[in-house]
């Protein structure tokens, strides 16, 4: 019998995966881990013995699976020393003695006392403001001052407004979660409801969309932090466990410059959540600024302008890592992260049962939108518009599309002010036949409100594979 064609040939052999190389780092007190793990590989860690944190959450000892971490640069402190078993590559790593904690630290303690007075008078506890440059680790310090606050029992509300940062949603988002549980080490921030099963108890983020990528860009900053500011007041309000613990605000860098001497953003943000505690860090001359306009103010409530020192493990984060961050927690919204994979839903849907706006470039140049709510009797929104309305075409293919609680009817502004209920990814566009292919992480009808496409975060090209 004639061999079949490529029947001789030998099959190919399967990869042999290679045990992992286990090794052990012994961490003396006062002293920290730093690793920097590319997107490529993963960093394995597990507690041996002793008691070690990463950015305030503590590490579970004994654990029988490691801590995997990949695309990412955090660091391990230790109190009281202890010992790691590590496995995987990594880009950096090495052994601090030389650390901040202890300043992080004292300036928890120094809120809690601020939190036990609020708590006794019946006041809304400490409304902290992190300011500082960019990759001068304003987010680490909240994480950590947030852990700490849960530790020591405090439900405290955290804010993002850094839209290059994702926090229980996506980069180009603002959001407010009020923190009860425990911070997950290897997520970060943990999932909110929409990303699927979790080990640690799901956060319920307020969600507003920038989709822009700076706040020196358009004019959304100003009007969406007094939209949060209004809701975070509120929760505060009316929560007695919230509201004795206060906020954490995360900033972006760029607020920090100071334009001409100018920090309007940061006037803005003190004023519109009533911030009394100002920490800057990593520039002496935004310190002297601060402490220069706010520490003594004899009509408004004085704000405590503290500095804190940039820690040594910070370090700059290029806009090709950014990018590969911000790619990665979209993919993680849609399709889940490690363990966790999650199942999204492909939708066609006709051009006529979506509404789409995006930014209005004309409203970058004028102060109108400003204005919080419905101010039309003074500045009509017609002649300075927010939105456009958008014709789906090939152009808005790979794009996020962010789904308002507004109705497509209402008023620009409301629109504007509207939370959102989550994102779409478009995934294709049909112009023969005027459909839209969406991808949802979650099943059932697409809502018909309005939606808001904007510039930031960039198109994901690739997100679902042909």
């Amino acid at each position: 019998m004639n061999a079949l064609p490529g029947l001789s040939l030998s099959a190919p052999q399967e990869a042999i995966p290679q045990a992992p190389v286990f090794r052990t780092q012994h961490l003396p007190a006062g002293s920290e881990y730093r690793f920097e793990v590319p997107f490529s590989q993963t960093l394995r860690i597990k507690l041996l013995s002793g008691t070690a944190e990463l950015f305030g959450t503590e590490l579970a000892p004994h654990s029988k699976d490691p801590y995997s971490f990949s695309g990412t640069k955090g660091a391990i402190y230790t109190w009281h020393g202890c010992v790691l078993e590590l496995s995987g590559e990594t880009e950096s790593e090495y052994i601090a003695e030389e650390t901040q904690m202890m300043s992080y630290a004292n300036a928890h303690f120094a809120l809690e006392n601020v939190r036990e007075k609020a708590k006794r008078i019946g006041q809304i506890g400490p409304r902290i403001l992190v300011v500082g440059p960019e990759n001068a680790g304003k987010t680490s310090v909240v994480k950590i001052l947030t852990a700490y606050a849960i530790k020591a029992g405090r439900q405290p509300v955290v804010v993002n407004l850094d839209p290059r940062q994702g926090m229980l949603s996506l980069p180009g988002s603002f959001t407010a979660t009020t923190f009860s549980s425990v911070v997950d080490v290897e997520e970060g921030w943990g999932s909110s409801p929409i990303s699927g099963p979790s080990a640690t108890p799901v956060k319920m983020p307020l969600v507003y969309h920038y989709g822009l990528a700076s706040p020196e860009e358009g004019k959304l900053f100003k009007p969406l932090v007094t939209r949060m500011a209004l809701a975070v007041t509120s929760r505060l309000e009316e929560d007695p466990e919230a509201k004795s613990s206060g906020c954490i605000i995360d900033t972006p860098g760029a607020i920090s410059h100071g334009k001409g001497g100018m920090y309007e953003n940061i006037h803005h943000i003190i004023s519109e959540f009533s911030v009394n505690v100002l920490l800057v860090l990593g520039s002496e001359r935004l310190y002297s600024d601060m402490s220069r306009k706010f520490s003594n103010r004899p009509s408004e409530e004085p704000v405590s302008v503290i500095k804190l020192d940039k820690s040594g493990g910070c370090v700059d984060r290029d806009e090709s890592y950014m990018k590969q961050l911000r790619q990665s927690q979209i993919r993680a919204y849609f399709f889940g992260h490690g363990a966790n994979t999650l199942s999204p839903h492909t939708h066609w849907e006709d051009y006529g049962s979506v509404t789409i706006f995006k930014i209005a470039e004309g409203s970058s140049k004028t102060n109108a939108s400003f204005l919080p709510g419905d101010d039309d009797d003074v500045f009509p929104s017609a002649t300075v518009p927010i939105y456009e309305k958008l014709t789906p075409s090939p152009m808005i293919q790979n794009c996020l599309l962010a789904v308002t609680n507004a109705s497509p009817n209402d008023k620009q502004e409301a629109i504007r002010d509207s939370s959102i209920m989550g994102y779409l990814y478009v995934t294709d566009v049909e112009e023969s036949k005027h459909k839209l292919k969406l991808l949802a992480p979650l099943s059932g009808r697409i809502p018909p409100n309005a939606m808001v496409m904007g510039s930031f975060p960039e198109d994901v090209a690739g997100l679902v594979g042909g």
